[in-house]
């Protein structure tokens, strides 16, 4: 079991080291110091990531992460901007922030996907009959197509046949196949009022 005081200073009395001391310690590589460091600001780092992020789960995770970050940069730390706890603390406050802001970040992208794939409320009834209106009026306009280009046109676009497939399957020129197709769209256009 290992002792929370350190070795005597000053004549005999038994004093704690304070963070700034056991800081540089850390940036060392002092584990035992470090030790001393965690368990002087592990409860205070907690307890300000609890405030921040509301969650104790994700509370713990930024209080270890802050930890890590002091054993790692605890060099860097200057008593001359501060006191050893107001530095470990500017560490927790960011990373409990930063995580908060992440958080929203994420809730604010999902809250526009689900606007982005909110269909439209339409009435089902209403489409169906447009949609039956739309292919009557389109077997009309097939009905006063020539036989040739009703079939030309229908082998084609509703079959996926090429020109050159249309015509071996109708034994017709090639170029009466294109031209009938031709003359065939442009009456479906005006029968159907595209462009107009």
């Amino acid at each position: 079991m290992r002792s929370d005081r350190a070795l005597p200073l000053d004549g005999g009395r038994h004093e704690r080291p304070g963070l700034e001391q056991l800081l540089e310690q850390v940036a060392r590589g002092d584990r035992p110091a470090f030790e001393q460091v965690y368990d002087l600001v592990s409860g205070p780092v907690y307890g300000l990531a609890l405030r921040v992020l509301r969650d104790p789960a994700q509370a713990e995770e930024i209080a270890q992460e802050v930890l890590v970050e002091v054993w790692r940069s605890a060099a860097r730390f200057d008593a001359a901007r501060g006191s050893a706890m107001s530095w470990v603390m500017t560490i927790a406050h960011h990373r409990a922030v930063d995580r908060v802001r992440a958080a929203q970040a994420a809730t604010d992208r999902e809250t526009r996907v689900a606007r982005l794939e909110v269909h439209r409320p339409y009435d089902d009834v209403a489409e169906a009959v447009e949609t039956s209106m739309e292919g009557e009026r389109l077997r009309r306009c097939l009905g006063s197509l020539t036989e040739l280009q009703r079939e030309s046109v229908t082998y084609a676009y509703y079959g996926g046949y090429s020109y050159r497939e249309v015509s071996e399957l109708l034994r017709v020129p090639l170029a009466t196949v294109k031209t009938r197709m031709r003359d065939g769209l442009i009456r479906m256009r005006d029968c159907l009022g595209v462009g107009r």
